[in-house]
């Protein structure tokens, strides 16, 4: 069994409210996680073998589990407390790398963050993440990672009725969120923060010292993170202060997508009335939480307006890391090097104009075919021409752009599937999405383009 520390717990109490997760009636396994369970120093026999344990039955031996605290801004407004309110961190364990990683129920009944809330998960969203988060892993994505779902066996009210429960373990480098130290600014707990900040520096960046430090560690990890996004089409969907982790991985899978046909201003989340987070606007939203992160860093300045000045500075820099980051990843999709990025600028116009396949059209330029998805030839033979005189290297392009991405249709193919009890969609699924850059007979069907019967336009958060 996992080897559990609790080093999160050794902060002030102020930080959490210790609890245990609360049973369930008849839980039955989904889906486990082999490859992960082996990076974790167990097995996914070991990990079966423990049912109880990860359906919130059974604390493990020693964890100490607890729910954490922290505040957000979601959709622009301050939230005040929000907290885990359906999640319980049972501890962090060290990988056969020797990284600290936490190991997190999600699903595991109320806490006293819950807001009047159930606490529980329905299987739908369980699904969407696992697959998702795996898919995401897989395309070399910062993300937490999911270790292994769980059918409750109990039923649980959403607004389209009853629906089957689950419950992910979800692992990652840390829950830190830029919301956590919002929480503690906000209460005046200047101590606290300045404790947060010495952890999370110890866990994610112990080559940097101080608030600015944090600061520059979270700003290039974003960066980093937001051009890979940008890069495959992926539309978090709520990017609110409260999902965004100071580790830098790609956190909360509610209503997320993969864009299909290539629209700049697309928004596919439910919630998402007036498009603070469209696909085009991901960038400037990370500065915006990465500037709400400054904010709440203040209190540690003793002069208030040196400290608004350097976190100023430190923030401006930004654009810069993001474009490095955007710049070389959009060249290398086109198979050249940084300095001709601006022929993937000029793609993406072409690809806009006839909402050409975001996914296919840049994989197709490995094999060479990418004219057979446009209608008006004419402006991609131009591009095209200009494109071959710099000798794209198609390796690279391959190496660059997935065959398979975990197409919206699909994904809701299996979460259908497994609320009526047939878990093969699923399994099918997560099978071809592990190898994400082969084009196989298998994954033929996975790598096309939905039709209009089967479109998804709305995504929805599992809350």
């Amino acid at each position: 069994m996992l080897a559990f520390e609790s080093t999160y717990a050794d902060l002030p109490a102020r930080f959490y409210t210790a609890m245990q997760a609360t049973a369930v009636a008849d839980p039955s396994w989904l889906a486990v996680n082999d490859g992960l369970a082996q990076d974790l120093g167990t097995s996914g026999a070991d990990i079966r073998a423990h049912l109880e344990v990860f359906a919130g039955n059974t604390p493990p031996a020693g964890a100490q589990p607890l729910a954490q605290v922290y505040g957000g801004h979601q959709f622009g407004h301050w939230s005040g407390q929000l907290g885990d309110g359906r999640a319980l961190l049972l501890g962090e364990v060290i990988d056969t790398q020797g990284n600290r990683r936490d190991v997190q129920l999600k699903g595991a009944g109320p806490t006293p963050y819950s807001r009047s809330g159930d606490g529980r998960s329905a299987l739908g969203p369980v699904v969407r993440e696992f697959l998702v988060s795996e898919a995401m892993a897989a395309l070399g994505v910062p993300t937490t990672r999911a270790l292994c779902a769980v059918r409750t066996g109990q039923q649980v009210l959403r607004q389209s009725g009853w629906e089957p429960g689950g419950i992910l373990t979800r692992v990652a480098a840390s829950h830190i969120r830029v919301g956590t130290f919002q929480w503690l600014a906000s209460q005046g707990d200047r101590e606290g923060v300045a404790a947060l900040v010495d952890y999370t520096l110890n866990r994610h960046a112990p080559d940097r010292e101080g608030p600015l430090g944090l600061l520059a560690h979270a700003m290039h990890a974003q960066a980093h993170l937001i051009a890979e996004w940008m890069g495959l089409g992926f539309i978090h969907g709520v990017m609110n202060t409260d999902n965004m982790t100071l580790s830098g991985e790609t956190i909360d899978y509610g209503p997320c997508a993969f864009m299909e046909g290539y629209t700049p201003g697309q928004v596919f989340s439910s919630i998402d009335q007036m498009g603070r987070y469209a696909y085009s606007n991901q960038p400037n939203i990370a500065l915006w939480n990465l500037a709400q992160l400054a904010t709440a860093l203040l209190p540690l300045w003793d002069d208030q307006e040196a400290g608004i000045a350097e976190m100023t500075d430190a923030l401006e820099q930004f654009h810069t890391a993001y474009a490095a980051a955007w710049e070389s990843k959009l060249a290398a999709k086109i198979g050249l090097e940084r300095a001709h990025f601006g022929l993937g600028v000029e793609l993406l116009e072409l690809m806009a104009a006839e909402r050409a396949d975001f996914t296919n059209t840049f994989r197709a330029l490995a094999s060479d075919t990418a004219h057979t998805l446009f209608t008006d030839t004419a402006p991609y033979a131009a591009w095209h021409a200009k494109w071959q005189a710099h000798a794209p290297d198609h390796t690279l392009i391959a190496r660059t752009n997935p065959a398979v991405i975990p197409r919206n249709h699909r994904i809701q193919e299996a979460i259908t599937a497994c609320d009526a009890g047939d878990d093969a969609p699923f399994h099918a699924l997560w099978d071809v999405l592990r190898d994400p850059f082969a084009e196989t007979d298998a994954n033929a069907p996975y790598r096309q383009h939905a039709t209009p019967e089967e479109a998804v336009t709305r995504t929805f958060c599992g809350t």
